[in-house]
């Protein structure tokens, strides 16, 4: 545990969670803030923005994240320019049991990502969700990892905002992914 007294550092990021309707962006940051999974499906409307840290006792920094989740109904996509100023990271997240929202990642909201606010030094990562639907599953782990590898994401994983299943892996993956590009390295478990 870090001494109180101990000096450390503090990095303060914002992240955007990007993918059509109903694929589970609140989910996972519900999952990843509060350990908690609503069945009931509430539409984002417009944007959601929460905040949370996470300390990283390893280089002694305290991270504090904004983490933006965008609505991903088409009536909002005039706005996501808007959505996008100051983030440094971002999760493309497909729901595995729907192709659309697969092919969407790359049609629309890598589109979207590269047109509005550029490549250069953004990290992001390909995610699939829902990885607790095994018997619906209708988009192979092979064909993420073939996307993901496509559009230059810095990783794939597969994660189930329901029973908790790489939630933390993934923020914690793109924040490792993000102090990367300031030289801060440090090890996921």
């Amino acid at each position: 545990m870090i001494d109180k007294m101990e000096e450390i550092d503090h990095w303060i990021f914002k992240f955007v969670l990007l993918g059509d309707n109903a694929v589970g962006k609140t989910s996972l940051i519900n999952q990843y803030v509060e350990k908690r999974f609503e069945e009931d499906y509430k539409p984002t409307i417009g944007v959601s923005i929460v905040k949370t840290s996470v300390i990283l006792e390893q280089i002694k920094s305290k991270v504090s994240l904004i983490l933006w989740d965008i609505a991903g109904q088409e009536k909002y996509q005039k706005y996501r320019k808007f959505y996008f100023e100051g983030c440094v990271g971002a999760l493309f997240i497909y729901d595995i049991t729907r192709p659309t929202t697969f092919n969407n990642i790359k049609s629309k909201w890598y589109e979207d990502f590269k047109n509005y606010f550029g490549l250069k030094n953004n990290v992001y990562l390909l995610i699939g969700n829902k990885s607790d639907l095994v018997d619906e599953r209708n988009v192979n782990k092979e064909d993420g990892k073939n996307l993901a590898n496509e559009i230059n994401a810095a990783d794939f994983i597969e994660t189930s905002a329901k029973n908790g299943d790489n939630v933390e892996k993934a923020f914690l993956r793109l924040i490792q992914k993000v102090l990367g590009n300031y030289e801060v390295v440090f090890q996921i478990e």
